[in-house]
C-alpha cells in the first residue's frame, strides 16, 4: 500500500481543501472518500476523525462557506449605517466579493445541493432562507419608507440575489474589460455595476 502524501497543514484544513477540489474537479458522485483522503495527504482512518462519511464532508463544506457569507454580510451591514440604499449596497458588496472569492464553494453549494440526504437538506435550507430574508427585510424597509419604488419586492429581491449569486458560474479573473462578459472586471468595478444594477431593480428614489 502506497505512503499518504505529507498532509497539506492541519488534518481539517487538509480534507476541507481536498473534498473542495475533489467535488469541483469530479462532482460528489464521481469523489470518493478515499480519493479525497489521498488528495489530503491522510490516512482513512484520520479523515473519519473529523468527518463520518462524504456526506458529512459536502454538508461541512456548504455550511462552512455560509456560515463565512453570513459574517461577512453582518460585517458590511454594521458599518453600512441606517439608509435603505447604503444597505443594499453594503448587501451587493458583500455578495459579490464572496461569490468571487469563494466562486468554487459557491459552485459546489449550487450544483451539489440535491445531493444533500434529507437531515442536512432541511437544517441548510434553514440557512438558505435566513439568508433570503436578510434581503427581504432590507428590500421591505426600503419600500416602506420610500426609498424603493419597485411595485413587487419580491421579484426585485430574488432578481438582484439572482445576478449577484450568477457571478460565481462566470467569473474568471485574468481576462481585460471589454472581453466577452467583462470576465476579468476588476472585483470594485464589478461590484459599482452590481450595484447600480441592484438599485435600478428597487427603482431607488
Amino acid at each position: 500500500m502506497s505512503t499518504p502524501a505529507v498532509p497539506r497543514g492541519s488534518g481539517r484544513d487538509a480534507i476541507t481543501r481536498a473534498a473542495r477540489e475533489s467535488f469541483a474537479e469530479r462532482g460528489y458522485h464521481g469523489s470518493s472518500i478515499r480519493d479525497i483522503a489521498a488528495r489530503a495527504g491522510l490516512s482513512l482512518s484520520a479523515l473519519y476523525h473529523w468527518h463520518s462519511s462524504k456526506q458529512d464532508l459536502l454538508a461541512a463544506l456548504i455550511e462552512e462557506s455560509t456560515e463565512e457569507y453570513f459574517r461577512r454580510c453582518d460585517e458590511a451591514l454594521r458599518d453600512a449605517g441606517d439608509d435603505p440604499a447604503d444597505r443594499l449596497a453594503a448587501l451587493v458588496r458583500a455578495t459579490v466579493e464572496y461569490r468571487i472569492s469563494r466562486q468554487v464553494e459557491s459552485t459546489i453549494a449550487a450544483a451539489e445541493w440535491r445531493n444533500l440526504e434529507p437531515g442536512n437538506r432541511e437544517r441548510l435550507d434553514g440557512m438558505r432562507a435566513a439568508a433570503s430574508r436578510l434581503w427581504a427585510d432590507l428590500v421591505e424597509d426600503g419600500v416602506a419608507r420610500g426609498a424603493f419604488r419597485c411595485e413587487h419586492p419580491g421579484d426585485a429581491r430574488r432578481a438582484v440575489v439572482a445576478a449577484c449569486n450568477a457571478i460565481a458560474q462566470w467569473y474568471e479573473p485574468g481576462y481585460e474589460p471589454g472581453y466577452e462578459h467583462d470576465r476579468g472586471l476588476a472585483v470594485p468595478d464589478l461590484v459599482d455595476r452590481y450595484t447600480a444594477i441592484a438599485l435600478r431593480i428597487v427603482d431607488c428614489s
